[in-house]
């Protein structure tokens, strides 16, 4: 027979080979780094001009970045510090380098579905670094206690209280105080105030809102990183609803993100969990976009059926069960998404079943399934096996073409979910100028 004993020996053992596995895909110090970018990366997959045109531009003035030729002298190779300089400074026939960025808060998009092995992460992992390769701000927040994606950035080193958890008891902290204070007198609230709770909870409820946020090796991409003893929150928030009826315990993500600055961050995204529960509930109140990967089979298709309607179920429930505590908290119900799109990956155009599926799930959902899937590739491949993406992926360690076919495909995915986002913030804009009038 075997107990609880035997999974945290498999866990140590584990543990151990992990350390050896980080050090074959991250450098020999356990320090990721991002590799730099060469000028025809840039000139034709970043600020689309010809690439004598961008040299001849650096030429001509030799304060702006210039780079580090090779030893040949036939290419120059660039920072991404260097690249978003050059974002700033320089203008092709008076058109700025710079993204459109409306103004207000960040967008938040959430990569959802419940059925594992979709390639959420693989989804969340890429927009993020296309976004920061466009030259925008991202913040990446980690739900999935499998904390892959914190894994992919290249933070290895997590404590729990410092992950979603860390969040949803300095919410529970927070909320418990506001509403003990809606009170005249205090001993008149039938619910604990925050110096009421267990020790442990007030202990990690003390951090500030910037503690939770780490930075990566992408010098635009930070994230709020997620480990394996995260997964103790579904258990913890029970527990915590149960010490605080009043607990809107679906808006903690949303709270701690309206604390940071407007300007912080252009994006966030979400990566979720493989369920639905208290942290995909949270990223889905929290998110502005949902985003649902699914890949091209018959049991990818019945999962994310599955999804929507059990999700579609949990967020019929809140709107009906807790309206006033909801509206109470500032709230409004029912939840609200500017759009919701499904996304198809691991697709091969040359695959029957996966065109028929296409066929089936464009039937099914019509304009909300994205026009370009994610292709599979040996590229794509590849990126889940180091932990690398296509973005990140030296195109040197491979033919040209597969790279730049892998590279395409997520960049016309990139582009689609770039016109959904902007789409967004133009109604979240129009939406606040409609609040202010009326």
């Amino acid at each position: 027979m075997r107990d609880h004993s035997d999974l945290q020996q498999m866990n140590e053992r584990s543990l151990v080979q992990q350390t050896a596995v980080r050090r074959a895909t991250f450098s020999p110090g356990e320090v990721k780094s991002l590799r730099p970018f060469s000028i025809w990366e840039i000139s034709q997959f970043m600020f689309d001009v010809p690439a004598d045109t961008l040299r001849k531009k650096l030429a001509d003035d030799p304060s702006l970045p210039q780079g580090v030729t090779e030893e040949d002298g036939r290419q120059r190779w660039f920072t991404l510090e260097e690249i978003n300089e050059l974002r700033r400074r320089v203008r092709f026939r008076g058109k700025s380098l710079l993204p459109r960025r409306p103004k207000g808060r960040a967008m938040r998009v959430a990569v959802s579905n419940f059925k594992g092995g979709v390639g959420k992460t693989v989804v969340a992992q890429h927009l993020a670094n296309a976004a920061a390769l466009d030259g925008y701000r991202v913040l990446c927040v980690d739900f999935d206690p499998q904390a892959t994606l914190t894994h992919s950035m290249g933070i290895t080193e997590v404590r729990e209280w410092n992950t979603v958890w860390g969040i949803m008891c300095r919410d529970l902290c927070h909320e418990a105080d506001r509403i003990a204070e809606a009170f005249d007198d205090a001993g008149d609230c039938p619910y604990p105030s925050g110096d009421e709770l267990p020790e442990d909870v007030q202990s990690i409820g003390a951090q500030r809102v910037q503690d939770f946020i780490q930075h990566t090796c992408w010098p635009t991409i930070d994230i709020i990183p997620s480990c394996a003893n995260a997964a103790f929150v579904e258990f913890a928030s029970a527990q915590y609803r149960s010490l605080h009826k009043a607990w809107s315990f679906f808006g903690c993500m949303a709270r701690y993100l309206d604390e940071l600055p407007d300007d912080q961050y252009d994006l966030i995204i979400f990566d979720c969990p493989p369920a639905i529960g208290y942290q995909s509930l949270n990223a889905a109140f929290a998110a502005d976009i949902l985003y649902i990967p699914s890949g091209p089979g018959y049991w990818e298709y019945d999962s994310t059926t599955s999804y929507l309607g059990q999700l579609g179920d949990a967020l019929h429930d809140i709107a009906e069960g807790f309206t006033d505590l909801a509206e109470d908290a500032g709230i409004t119900l029912p939840k609200q998404f500017f759009d919701i799109r499904v996304l198809m990956t691991r697709f091969e155009a040359t695959n029957p079943l996966h065109v028929a599926m296409m066929d089936a799930f464009r039937n099914v959902f019509g304009a909300d399934v994205c026009d370009n899937p994610i292709e599979m590739t040996r590229a794509v491949e590849q990126s889940g096996r180091f932990q690398m993406s296509v973005y990140e992926q030296d195109y040197r360690h491979m033919t040209r073409e597969t790279w730049k076919r892998a590279r395409q495909s997520f960049d016309r995915a990139y582009a689609e979910f770039r016109d959904t986002l902007l789409a967004a913030w133009a109604t979240n804009g129009q939406k606040k100028g409609e609040q202010k009038d009326g």
